[in-house]
């Protein structure tokens, strides 16, 4: 009957020990910080924005190139990124094709019969 106790208390002290460990690592452990999401400057997000509201615009007209459509979404991942520069670059030339693609719903149709 002695071996018994002395056998559960061992079994006591070694669960509270573990219990012990557990807490000590809750409480040494450290959160990840996360890093600072870096930001666009003012330009970009000015070229961002009007690039995106002369894409839905040429989006409604039906004149919207996919290569506009292409260099925005280019502009929209650069700007998660944190990326100006790219976001300008791509911000302008989202903006010539779709200027280009507005341009093209003036030209005269060409007759498909003689």
């Amino acid at each position: 009957m002695q071996k018994v106790l002395i056998a559960l208390a061992c079994t006591a002290l070694l669960g509270l020990s573990g219990c012990a460990e557990m807490d000590k690592k809750t409480q040494t452990q450290t959160v990840p910080v996360a890093s600072a999401k870096p930001t666009l400057n003012a330009e970009a997000q000015a070229a961002l924005a009007a690039a995106q509201a002369d894409v839905k615009t040429a989006k409604a007209k039906n004149a919207l190139w996919t290569t506009a459509e292409e260099a925005l979404k280019a502009a929209e991942t650069a700007a998660e990124a944190g990326d100006s520069a790219t976001v300008l670059k791509q911000s302008a030339i989202a903006q010539a094709h779709v200027k280009l693609g507005l341009a093209q719903l003036n030209y005269p149709q060409i007759p498909l019969s003689n």
